[in-house]
């Protein structure tokens, strides 16, 4: 899977394109998309999004244990990679039918929490059992929503291109390559909405860090994101679901970025 948004809507973390002493060799999403589709150009589907943003799937290379779908249900588009274990149980908690595929419980899990839900986003992923990464973008309202499962079981990476946009997807070559020193492994067990930032499933209250693992010149080779269990975001009162969107939140140290 690959998908990448503009700055402008994304708001990816600033620690992804920090300055970097020299060229970062980072591509345009144009270029990006095209290095996609040339590495699988009759297995690729390409959903053209507003704004110059779009998702794409490959089922190249695809596994039963991590299988690749994507859905779109009233302009939400969801772009799930691997299975939940609790299928069952969260079609019945959702009132969907027997045929509903793990990408749209996650959808109307959204819905959900967008609509009338009374409590924070962390709290409706928590329920989200299995191994499992995954894209929501809301193109009413410009949301974006990524997760990935807290044993971090399904490759997720993230990244900056050239012009700010953040880019996402499952095959860390092409983050690689697109994005150059700018990008990470996205943090196992959290979660990423464009209006509130990065949060931990568990600690949902902590500042987010993300930090820059530099070598003996100086030069930045390496980021990952880690909670800071020390500094704690001060929590104001909330009613309704609106403001669910904007909790204060935090995230769990993940994997090192791949050192350059």
């Amino acid at each position: 899977m690959l998908a990448v948004f503009a700055k402008t809507i994304a708001n990816p973390p600033e620690e992804l394109s920090f300055p970097i002493m020299g060229s970062n060799n980072s591509n345009t999403p144009k270029e990006i998309l095209e290095k996609f589709q040339s590495l699988w150009p009759n297995d690729s589907a390409i959903y053209n999004l507003p704004h110059g943003n779009f998702m794409a799937l490959s089922h190249h290379d695809e596994t039963p244990i991590h299988p690749r779908s994507i859905v779109v249900v009233d302009d939400i588009f969801c772009i799930f990679v691997g299975t939940l274990e609790n299928t069952a149980e969260l079609r019945h908690y959702y009132g969907l039918q027997r045929q509903a595929t793990e990408a749209m419980i996650v959808i109307e899990a959204y819905k959900v929490l967008r609509d009338r839900a009374p409590y924070p986003p962390d709290q409706v992923v928590k329920e989200l059992h299995g191994k499992f990464a995954f894209i929501i973008f809301d193109v009413k309202t410009n949301t974006l929503f990524l997760a990935r499962d807290r044993e971090g079981s399904v490759e997720f990476q993230w990244g900056v291109a050239s012009d700010g946009s953040l880019v996402c997807g499952d095959d860390p070559k092409i983050i690689r390559e697109g994005c150059g020193k700018c990008c990470a492994p996205f943090p196992p067990g959290c979660i990423f909405i464009n209006g509130s930032g990065l949060t931990s499933f568990d600690h949902p209250l902590n500042k987010v860090k993300g930090i820059v693992q530099e070598d003996d010149d100086g030069n930045m080779k390496s980021v990952y994101f880690q909670v800071d269990l020390f500094t704690r975001i001060p929590s104001i009162p909330r009613s309704g679901s609106a403001a669910n969107w904007a909790d204060p939140v935090e995230s769990v140290k993940g994997e090192q970025m791949f050192d350059i």
